[in-house]
């Protein structure tokens, strides 16, 4: 059926139909999509405008391109979160109706290198503890994360114990995480993370880099959270000022 009816741009429309094929199941999961000239033709629409929409849906996670191979549905995000929300890991997999979990990597008590003591403004720092541990939900592998916090406080023997650092930490050393501030980056095929996640080599991974504050802003948690971006999406609240 044509979409031409419309008045906005075609490659909008074109999104929107798709979407709507792809929320009302006709086109579902993981299922292929049909090729190009087949797709165009049923629209109504060019192959370059096609091509356009097809592009912005791939930048949204809806869709994912193999070369040579043809345009994919990807599944929807198990969870999502706003990411004005500092909540812990564990929360989020909770709320989405998850078991969260953990498996431990490795700890290990590193000397800080110079870009850790910058993470920390701190110039006098002197050991980290430093975790590697997949979180899972339901027992499936869904983020990495590595994290770095001043020796002593958390208890080392307990860091295998419980999922989350936050009241790890609240617990043993009363430091209470107020804020973090964050940065998000895409990253691409990392073998050792990707083997880890069994995440899908043409799947990029979103990573999360926070440092964590209590309220008289002392800098004590740094984490590097690498999310497959197919189970987790993140949105923002905006208010215009």
């Amino acid at each position: 059926m044509s979409i031409k009816a419309d008045a906005r741009h075609l490659y909008l429309q074109v999104i929107d139909r798709i979407k709507h094929d792809i929320e009302t199941s006709k086109y579902k999961a993981n299922e292929k999509l049909p090729s190009e000239f087949e797709l165009s033709k049923q629209l109504g629409v060019s192959r370059a405008t096609l091509r356009e929409a097809l592009r912005i849906l791939e930048e949204e996670n809806v869709v994912s391109r193999k070369h040579g191979v043809g345009t994919f549905v990807n599944p929807k995000p198990i969870v999502s979160s706003g990411i004005e929300q500092l909540t812990s890991v564990t929360y989020m997999i909770e709320q989405a109706g998850k078991k969260p979990g953990s498996q431990f990597y490795s700890t290990d008590i590193i000397d800080p290198s110079e870009e850790d003591r910058t993470n920390f403004k701190s110039t006098t720092l002197q050991k980290l503890v430093k975790i590697e541990r997949v979180r899972t939900a339901d027992g499936q592998p869904v983020v990495f994360c590595v994290d770095k916090i001043p020796h002593g406080l958390i208890p080392i023997e307990a860091a295998h114990q419980e999922d989350s650092l936050f009241k790890l930490m609240e617990e043993h050393a009363k430091k209470r995480v107020s804020y973090a501030i964050t940065y998000i980056e895409p990253v691409s095929y990392n073998e050792k993370i990707y083997n880890i996640l069994n995440c899908d080599f043409e799947k990029t991974l979103l990573l999360l880099k926070q440092m964590h504050y209590t309220e008289d802003d002392e800098a004590v948690l740094y984490s590097l959270n690498y999310f497959r971006s197919d189970v987790f999406s993140f949105h923002v609240f905006r208010k215009r000022i």
